[in-house]
């Protein structure tokens, strides 16, 4: 397969402002692509090589990718720079200097996806010393075969910067119609991608082995299961009204959330978001290989960052300094941390994400050696919504942001990738105003004048709809930016600048600058409100209208540990919406 044809249809992709039109693309392009190279494919979309478990990224930053526009296109640096100056685009600066080179290119061999898949391969995993220049002169050779349209979006994936917001979902849907015979198969795929948390696996198989070779995914230890969920609800009645008036209760402590593998004597650790982040906790390995007495494991727990001298819990925000590539032992000292168990997903060959969940309690129980820094997290099982509210208070008291409360049922299986009722987040409870916080995503973002003048002055900030896979916009945050934040805003957010509103956004607010969704954000407001823009919830409530937050504030949070998939949903904030009723009717 030829890359300009992958090309034509990155182009129309980046061209369309509706959901719909994106997938439809993607399954024609699916169709398109051969079984062999349909994982490649996938992954070149999303704007990546390998999934993210796999920890090896491209690592190519703006300024090398364009010293090998320079090698590949004999343009002047002082052009080059200029031309960035003006796009803010490196793959449009690519496109314009290639588009301008003098050398004939007539002759020029075509590129096919393999011969850019291959390259990129070699870019991700160049290392060592002499590794940037390398990185360097491979991508440049690659920019002297490529046509201007090619080089656009090869310089686009080198630096991450793919911009087209396709996302894992998409494809599912796109896989489901193309392998599966239409949506109503999609739960296959789902469950195939949920277990393996590789997308580009999951279409190579469904592509050489049809819906029956998808269906028998199995977990495997080293491949992260994509994690399972909470809604939330602001009472302890509430909650065990939902749970068939019974629960277990566990403190819902403020820190990284981890999912442990352990084969024999190697241990993977691995964020929410899949990245392998082994790296960064020499310390929790350990502690994993010396506390963990089984042979094969994954488990899941919170990593909470603790005060040296005192052993106190401190916030998750402590834990970024545990991000350094260098000087990590130092920061082990600095920042030392406990684990917290909460979960066990598979042990010694038992799939245990189709147990109830307290017998994978109990198997947790059996295999967690418990000692100063290695605990089970902290609960009780109980029918009494006094009881729950007490040991709500005992958890902040401790440090903690309150509970999580599941359902310990028959059904209470561990439903890998999904949202839902069966964990439910009971933190502060609301008031008539928002007394919680919630996590969204920038969608758009609007010009500063006066003193933001040269930055933005506010952001369109949207929830993620997961029936719809689609953000629906929530409100337009202006307050709680420091100057250093509004100096940060535009560096932080020009990667996924996009000329037009993103096909997966539904707002009737009309920004000036739109961004592909990426970037999450903490936001605190005064309260949840009926609106004729936001398209939050459109039409659940109102008729003509959605929900908003009332004098939404940014709390200084940047949720880089969140997807924008993990983001609060529109269902949360209709439920904090017909709570925040009750407690005014009250």
């Amino acid at each position: 397969m030829l890359f300009s044809e992958l090309v034509e249809f990155y182009e129309k992709i980046e061209a369309t402002t509706g959901r719909i039109e994106m997938t439809n693309l993607l399954v024609d392009l699916l169709r398109r692509t051969p079984p062999e190279i349909i994982d490649k494919v996938v992954y070149l979309t999303i704007g990546e090589i390998y999934p993210p478990f796999i920890g090896l990224e491209l690592g190519v930053a703006d300024k090398l990718a364009l010293r090998a526009v320079k090698l590949a296109s004999g343009m002047s640096e002082k052009e080059i720079n200029q031309a960035y100056s003006k796009l803010g685009d490196v793959g449009l600066v690519g496109e314009k200097m290639l588009a301008k080179r003098t050398q004939a290119t007539l002759f020029m061999e075509q590129l096919a996806v393999e011969d850019v898949y291959s390259a990129l391969e070699k870019i991700a995993k160049a290392s060592g010393e002499g590794a940037m220049e390398m990185k360097v002169q491979i991508l440049s050779g690659l920019l002297a075969s490529s046509q201007p349209k090619e080089a656009k979006y090869i310089l686009r994936i080198v630096t991450g910067k793919m911009r087209l917001g396709v996302a894992d979902m998409t494809v599912l849907d796109a896989l489901s119609i193309v392998f599966g015979g239409g949506k109503e198969t999609r739960e296959i795929f789902e469950r195939a991608y949920n277990l393996s948390s590789d997308i580009g696996y999951v279409a190579k198989i469904a592509a050489l082995e049809g819906i029956e070779g998808v269906k028998k995914f199995k977990i495997t230890v080293g491949k992260p299961i994509r994690p399972m969920l909470a809604e939330r609800l602001s009472s302890a009645e509430e909650i065990l009204q939902k749970l068939n008036g019974k629960c277990i209760a566990e403190y819902k402590y403020d820190g990284e959330r981890m999912q442990i593998h352990k084969k024999n004597n190697e241990v993977w650790i691995f964020s929410r978001r899949l990245e392998n982040i082994t790296w960064q906790y020499p310390d929790v390995v350990q502690m994993v290989k010396t506390n963990i007495v089984a042979d094969e494991a994954i488990l899941e727990c919170e990593c909470v960052a603790v005060n040296p001298d005192t052993g106190d819990m401190l916030p998750f925000q402590e834990l970024m300094h545990r991000k350094r590539k260098y000087d990590i032992h130092k920061m082990i000292e600095q920042y030392p941390v406990n684990l917290y168990f909460f979960d066990a997903l598979y042990v010694n060959g038992e799939d245990l994400t189709i147990k109830p969940l307290l017998e994978r309690r109990k198997v947790l129980e059996s295999i967690v050696k418990i000692d100063d820094k290695v605990k089970i997290s902290k609960a009780i099982i109980s029918s009494d919504p006094k009881e729950v509210e007490k040991f709500f208070n005992e958890a902040i008291e401790a440090g903690c942001e309150g509970l999580v409360v599941k359902s310990i049922g028959p059904e209470s299986i561990y439903r890998a990738g999904a949202r839902g009722w069966l964990w439910i987040k009971l933190k502060r409870s609301y008031k008539s105003e928002m007394t919680d916080t919630v996590d969204l995503v920038v969608v758009g973002a609007f010009h500063g004048r006066g003193k933001r003048a040269g930055s933005y002055g506010a952001l369109l900030m949207a929830a993620y709809n997961p029936d719809r896979d689609v953000f629906e916009s929530v409100c337009k945050v202006g307050s709680g930016f420091t100057d250093e934040d509004l100096a940060k805003l535009p560096e932080l957010l020009e990667p996924h600048k996009i000329p037009h509103k993103h096909a997966r956004v539904d707002s009737g607010m009309e920004a000036d600058v739109w961004f592909e969704p990426k970037i999450v954000l903490e936001i605190l407001g005064d309260e949840i409100t009926i609106s004729p823009i936001h398209r939050c919830c459109w039409g659940m409530i109102a008729e003509d209208g959605g929900l908003a937050i009332r004098f939404p504030r940014f709390t200084g949070r940047y949720r880089f540990d969140k997807s924008p998939e993990d983001a609060t949903t529109s269902k949360e904030i209709l439920e904090m919406y017909r709570t925040q009723l009750k407690k005014i009717a009250e």
